[in-house]
């Protein structure tokens, strides 16, 4: 399997002032290919820099990916370096120079004489397109260590120069670059992603330690989302069908080692699957919130088609909103307090009641920071209904004040998935 390596050139990178959503960007997208990216690297406008990151990038990777620097103005240097590194001449392209002429034309300002160093490129180089800006990419294709044009099937190396904004550079990639990164690539990669809740990545990683220890192919690694795990099994292999039937064989291994804590196969978050059952279920949604002050809603909003199960959240912070919003009994309050298990309950059945659904969840509790009521930090009561039955867990949150948002958010989320997938049989569809 070839291996990638993404140079991303910015200053402003280093500094802060802009996220590397374009590495990001790459790295989602080539193992659709067959490639896996082993290292970012990022670095500021200094030609030096770009000749000695590409040169320890040509030692460990196949196809070497430039972000950044094609622009017109004296910091935009990575063609000249790359051209240096590799001693070819810079020549500058006619049909580019025109592309660019149009372009000022059409939007009516004057072209600065510097905006045509985009036309010029390293010699041997294949031009990308910019369909969407001035400054065109390009690629490099090497055999025996010397830049050739070729076909990329044919190319030992490549190496990539594209254009740092990112709609430039997504257009570039999806429709110029990824197809020669194909024909180049002699192998198929593919990932798929289990959702996991409920369970801490420790105890994850230790049920699944056979399979993750000293195994390179398929590749199993885990890591923490907003509130839930994920595990992300990854297998190369020259046949495409292999390789599914690999990872298809997780799907049961997962299910028998998690069980109910596994969320999805799919790599769906909490809130799309448990979207996705209740729409399948053809059930309806409603949420009281205290401390999550409308995160719940606000995960369940921000899956497309939410509208067809969710009917309201209600965020009710104060005592007397819980009394009069969701007809929590004052003595409920005032015997247990606002973060109890009783009155998480007594939400949940107030708002599933007020709006008429067949499923609610209700959060209370102490996100911090301090103590609240001789509540410590951390400690969140939540309520799932399900058409009259009840179920209420307590849960103590590490982290700060939005992690405990957040977590409370995605369990209450989960409570109620698991709640529906034991009450409600799913929906047979009609004949």
């Amino acid at each position: 399997m070839k291996r990638a390596e993404i140079i991303s050139v910015g200053t402003e990178l280093l500094m802060g002032q802009v996220a590397n959503t374009d590495a990001q960007y790459i790295s989602s997208k080539l193992p659709e290919a067959g490639i896996y990216v082993y290292s970012h690297t990022v670095i500021d406008d200094d030609a030096g820099r770009v000749r000695e990151a590409v040169v320890h990038a040509y030692e460990r990777a196949d196809i070497i990916i430039l972000t950044g620097g094609l622009g017109p103005t004296q910091d935009d240097l990575t063609k000249k370096a790359v051209a240096d590194l590799f001693e070819v001449g810079m020549k500058r392209d006619a049909d580019t120079v025109a592309k660019i002429e149009k372009y000022f034309r059409k939007i009516g300002k004057e072209m600065a004489p510097g905006n045509l160093s985009q036309a010029d490129f390293p010699e041997h180089s294949i031009i990308l397109g910019n369909s969407c800006g001035t400054a065109p990419g390009c690629v490099m294709l090497f055999k025996n260590y010397a830049p050739k044009v070729m076909a990329p099937a044919k190319a030992d190396k490549m190496i990539a120069m594209l254009p740092g904004p990112p709609r430039e550079l997504q257009t570039m990639f999806d429709n110029e670059l990824l197809p020669m990164i194909k024909a180049m690539s002699k192998s198929v990669f593919k990932s798929r992603y289990y959702t996991i809740c409920g369970v801490p990545e420790s105890e994850v990683e230790r049920r699944l330690l056979d399979k993750i220890e000293g195994s390179t192919n398929p590749n199993v690694a885990t890591y923490v989302g907003k509130g839930y795990v994920t595990v992300r099994v990854s297998c190369s292999g020259e046949k495409e069908d292999e390789v599914k039937k690999t990872l298809r064989n997780f799907d049961s291994l997962m299910k028998k080692r998690f069980g109910e804590d596994l969320v999805s196969t799919r790599g769906e978050s909490v809130q799309q699957n448990f979207l996705r059952r209740m729409k399948e279920r053809e059930l309806s949604f409603s949420c009281a919130e205290s401390c999550t002050g409308g995160l719940v809603a606000e995960l369940v909003t921000s899956v497309p088609g939410a509208s067809s199960v969710l009917r309201a959240g209600i965020v009710t912070y104060s005592n007397l909103a819980k009394i009069e919003l969701l007809g929590v009994a004052s003595e409920t309050i005032g015997a247990f307090g606002a973060v109890s298990a009783e009155t998480a309950a007594d939400m949940a059945k107030g708002v599933a009641l007020k709006c008429g659904t067949d499923v609610s969840v209700a959060v209370t509790g102490n996100a911090g920071p301090g103590v609240m009521e001789g509540k410590e930090q951390g400690l969140v009561y939540i309520a799932a209904w399900y058409r009259g039955e009840i179920e209420v867990g307590e849960f103590r949150f590490g982290g700060g004040r939005e992690n405990v948002r957040m977590r409370a958010a995605v369990t209450a989320l989960d409570m109620a998935r698991r709640l529906v997938l034991r009450k409600s049989p799913e929906k047979k569809p009609a004949k």
